[in-house]
């Protein structure tokens, strides 16, 4: 039986996407496919809402391989990261820097709770090798959206890089890395994009890139400099690329620059997540987080007492719908996720909602 996914990620693709895996036979190494990825670029950029300051690349697999490409290659020597963390994906991050040996300060504020503010700048300060601060937008593990703007503005204040992984964030909420200061960020066609997992994409700024030589990052085939100078000569990859894929990351963004429209496309999801929360909030069911913070794409949600959310997770995907389990110190206090990303629409979070009525 079909699922319907209302977990964040994979997602639930539209007709166009899914019909772009079927293209014809095509070897990367030839110019339709250069003149296809050029188009991703500014596409990419787009999303973004990038000047021409910016450049983006696609790398084959998933968003962490985005995310290890980027903080792999940037460093040099004593450069130092600032790594703020407050829940699973902030500690993706830190494991990523971790096995590459980074120099790094942690500000670890815990699942589910806001940045401090004060304590980054206080750390900004008393740590000047510190070249890059490395943060999440949207933490999907709890559902928060990290304070991106505010972050930004110390950066620039301190004179240091801002990495940010926009993973469950792009194409979910609005992301405008000028505004914001971002250096370079990160996410992946399976998410709010509405492709499939497997098309990471990366945007930065073209000086930071030009500063990233080859030889400089420690990984072989999520290499920064690599891929950047591959896409400058020739709108190509260092290596062979999920080349179907790559079709269908297309495709997804016509769907969502053109067809639906960006600001269209977060209205839906703005929609869908409010009729979602309106049902469960109607039905007593208790929020992780307050309206304010969370994402327009992530609910976390509480069972209620007694409630057991392995078999409820199992009750529902047999009902025809998947979400997720809570993670970390969640999935023992019975939390589950739903997820309004991809092909979803208000008729199905209402469908959705009767069904859920029916196993809480």
């Amino acid at each position: 039986m079909k699922s319907l996914l209302f977990s964040p990620g994979p997602v639930m693709v539209e007709a166009p996407v899914r019909e772009a895996l079927m293209h014809y036979d095509i070897c990367h190494r030839s110019p339709e496919f250069e003149e296809m990825f050029a188009g991703l670029q500014k596409k990419i950029n787009r999303l973004f809402q990038a000047d021409d300051s910016y450049e983006s690349l696609v790398v084959s697999g998933s968003g962490t391989s985005a995310n290890e490409t980027c903080l792999s290659s940037v460093f040099k020597g004593d450069d130092m990261a600032l790594l703020l963390n407050n829940g699973e994906f902030g500690g993706r991050l830190d494991e990523i820097l971790t096995k590459y040996n980074v120099p790094t300060v942690r500000l670890e504020f815990g699942w589910a709770n806001m940045y401090d503010l004060e304590k980054i700048e206080e750390a900004l300060k008393a740590n000047p090798r510190i070249t890059f601060v490395c943060m999440v937008f949207h933490e999907t593990s709890t559902g928060m959206i990290n304070a991106v703007h505010e972050v930004g503005l110390l950066a620039k204040k301190y004179g240091k890089r801002l990495f940010v992984d926009c993973v469950s964030a792009a194409a979910g909420q609005f992301i405008d890395v000028v505004n914001n200061n971002i250096d370079i960020c990160t996410s992946v066609g399976g998410k709010c994009l509405g492709a499939f997992p497997g098309a990471a994409y990366i945007c930065a700024k073209r000086d930071l890139l030009e500063s990233v030589p080859a030889e400089q990052g420690k990984n072989v085939y999520l290499n920064l400099g690599k891929h950047y100078a591959m896409a400058k000569k020739c709108h190509q990859t260092p290596n062979t690329p999920n080349v179907t894929l790559f079709w269908a990351l297309d495709a997804a963004l016509d769907w969502t620059l053109d067809r639906e429209t960006l600001a269209g496309r977060i209205a839906r999801y703005q929609e869908c997540a409010k009729i979602l929360r309106d049902g469960m909030h109607a039905m007593g069911l208790k929020f992780l987080l307050p309206e304010e913070q969370m994402s327009n794409t992530v609910t976390s949600v509480f069972l209620p007492e007694g409630k057991d959310v392995t078999q409820f997770v199992l009750e529902l995907a047999n009902a025809g719908y998947t979400v997720y389990p809570g993670k970390g110190k969640y999935l023992a206090m019975n939390m589950f996720q739903v997820a309004n990303m991809g092909a979803i629409y208000p008729d199905d979070c209402r469908k959705f909602l009767e069904v859920l009525k029916q196993h809480i």
